[in-house]
């Protein structure tokens, strides 16, 4: 039988700071649960920390954890590097993916899923260019690539192309969910993925992740327009301000946000100076119309 920790990533009392100033906590203690097969959606004012706490879980060293703990598959997180994090099955998808000339991304795919295939210890038996021991051949690579592009609405020579070189708003998204489709990871972490798409190339990177979605993976949407919850229905809403979250609820909480802007809940929960209503509504539109394409 499974254990139920091995299906649920727990976040108790996380406190993270820039590396640059570690007095200084973004996240002031951030407690959440998220089970395979549940989608929560974090939506919360510029400034608020989300992306911080989707860097924090990934391991990122720009960021220090000052306290508090998270669990996965019975490890301690934190404790652990990058790349270990990854080979666990969680991945991340970047607000601003980075350019790397001269590596395709048919090679950078495959060295991706050759490394989460070894596993947390690298196990020696698994040889991933090997499909008789516990790899996958060249042949069926190409295949799958090929099936996971068809979905994504990608040509077959996007596959040849440099890893985001010269790549639109969108392009870059899409190859974000092409290399979560490829490593089929247990959580995913999708960090204002829907930002500086349209919304023809909004519409298919949200079709893309709802293909991905089933009960063996937990996704953590971090978005700053309700928009993509019009394609992406969520489990849970979480409201993150002044580092820490300040109230859950369903779809209804996003599209209340949509209409009121973050003040009226904010002050509800305690938060009365955090800005004036006009700052804190919710962005309508994306951040460059027709980027995304």
């Amino acid at each position: 039988m499974t254990d139920a920790t091995d299906r649920e990533l727990v976040i108790r009392d996380l406190r993270v700071a820039p590396a640059a100033k570690p007095d200084h906590e973004i996240l002031q203690g951030i407690n959440l649960t998220i089970r395979k097969g549940e989608t929560h959606a974090i939506m919360g004012p510029n400034g608020s920390g989300k992306t911080t706490l989707s860097y924090a879980l990934m391991g990122h060293p720009a960021y220090v954890i000052k306290g508090g703990e998270v669990t996965w598959k019975g490890y301690n997180l934190l404790a652990l590097s990058a790349d270990k994090r990854a080979r666990l099955g969680l991945f991340l998808a970047f607000q601003y993916p980075t350019a790397i000339p001269g590596l395709s991304v048919a090679s950078f795919v495959r060295s991706a899923l050759n490394a989460r295939l070894q596993g947390i210890d690298k196990d020696p038996s698994v040889d991933p260019t090997d499909a008789t021991r516990g790899g996958v051949s060249m042949l069926e690579f190409r295949k799958r690539m090929r099936a996971k592009m068809a979905l994504l609405k990608m040509e077959d020579s996007f596959a040849t192309r440099y890893v985001n070189e010269g790549f639109s708003g969108g392009e870059k998204k899409r190859l974000e969910m092409l290399q979560m489709a490829m490593l089929e990871p247990e959580f995913a972490i999708l960090d204002e993925t829907d930002s500086g798409l349209d919304i023809d190339a909004l519409r298919i990177v949200a079709e893309g992740v709802n293909a991905q979605l089933n009960p063996d993976m937990g996704v953590l949407l971090i978005t700053h327009y309700q928009r993509l919850l019009n394609y992406i229905t969520p489990d849970v809403v979480h409201v993150l301000a002044a580092g820490r979250i300040v109230t859950s609820g369903g779809k209804d909480l996003a599209l209340r946000l949509e209409e009121e802007g973050y003040g009226p809940i904010l002050r509800e929960n305690g938060l009365d100076a955090v800005g004036n209503d006009e700052d804190l509504k919710v962005p309508q539109e994306p951040e460059a119309i027709g980027s995304g394409r």
